[in-house]
């Protein structure tokens, strides 16, 4: 066989398309075009002799040959990332800062122990959170008072600051398991129309369920705030109304039965996490490790 083709930009490749389930939302990851992730990965199946995923399918399946390579590309660069790491430290003494600004509230539960993976690789690293739960957390970075932020869907471009997608996650509409609508597969924005929406103390601009399902389509609910998840959940299954919240928010809950989740619509809400940082700093090799352990958290 001749030599394997394999090389650790399409180790990324793989591992971001993965990830993301689409061609697009990988290019944008690696930072490459789609035509040029499109040809890295023509290239394999040419040489190994089979696709590696199944076309036209949403979310992307790969093969069994394609999840194989996916498998050995997360292997291998988790070693690599472990070494990359240790050199640095032994050459640099990898002394920073990192300070993390959050747009939503529902971050603390894949945030917090992505921070604590960190703070075991990167000791010397000083790790912190400005104020909690920001509004304009790019502001924040844009004035040198984070180096990180957290934000819903792709924001703008703005001088001297890099974004990056980290995540997809689905948003559920969540019910009571009595409540009349339990039955449905699936809610529509109709459905929100004569029922309390429970949500987080924000913006309606915001929020998910709003900005994305119920405002295009003209439909604005009731609202009932809460600081709170558990607080959140504990409405819904007394009957108060129904939420629509992060399918990590709530999947304990979930498999308890406490409450019931609900795709939004017959393909789901499908919504995005970035992260924005200053130029300056989005090449560190702890910043990059850090981008990696959030990644690896919510997998």
């Amino acid at each position: 066989m001749a030599r394997s083709p394999l090389e650790i930009r399409h180790l990324q490749t793989l591992v971001a398309l993965a990830d993301s389930g689409s061609l697009a939302k990988a290019a944008e990851r690696v930072f490459v075009t789609q035509s040029a992730l499109s040809h890295q990965l023509k290239a394999l199946e040419s040489h190994y002799g089979a696709p590696l995923f199944e076309r036209n399918t949403k979310p992307l399946r790969f093969t069994q040959i394609g999840a194989r390579l996916v498998g050995l590309a997360r292997e291998v660069l988790a070693q690599l990332g472990e070494a990359e790491r240790d050199i640095v430290q032994r050459v640099s003494g990898s002394s920073g800062e990192l300070r993390i600004v959050i747009e939503c509230h529902t971050c603390f539960d894949w945030l917090m122990p992505a921070m604590d993976a960190f703070r075991e690789h990167w000791p010397q690293v000083e790790l912190d959170l400005v104020g909690g739960f920001q509004t304009e957390p790019m502001t924040l970075v844009e004035q040198g008072l984070a180096d990180f932020a957290v934000i819903h869907d792709k924001p703008p471009r703005r001088a001297g600051i890099v974004t990056e997608q980290l995540f997809t996650y689905e948003t559920l509409a969540i019910l009571a398991p009595d409540h009349p609508l339990a039955d449905k597969p699936h809610l529509t924005p109709r459905d929100f129309a004569d029922e309390t929406l429970i949500s987080y103390p924000v913006d309606e601009a915001m929020i998910d369920v709003i900005r994305h399902f119920l405002a295009p389509k003209g439909i604005r609910p009731k609202r009932r705030k809460a600081e709170l998840t558990v607080a959140i959940l504990q409405l819904v299954a007394s009957r108060r109304g129904i939420a629509a919240l992060p399918d990590w928010s709530v999947m304990p809950y979930l498999e308890r039965g406490y409450v019931i989740g609900k795709p939004l619509g017959a393909r789901g809400l499908k919504c995005e996490l970035h992260a924005a940082m200053p130029e300056s700093l989005a090449g560190k090799p702890y910043l990059r490790d850090f981008i990696a352990k959030v990644r690896d958290g919510v997998r």
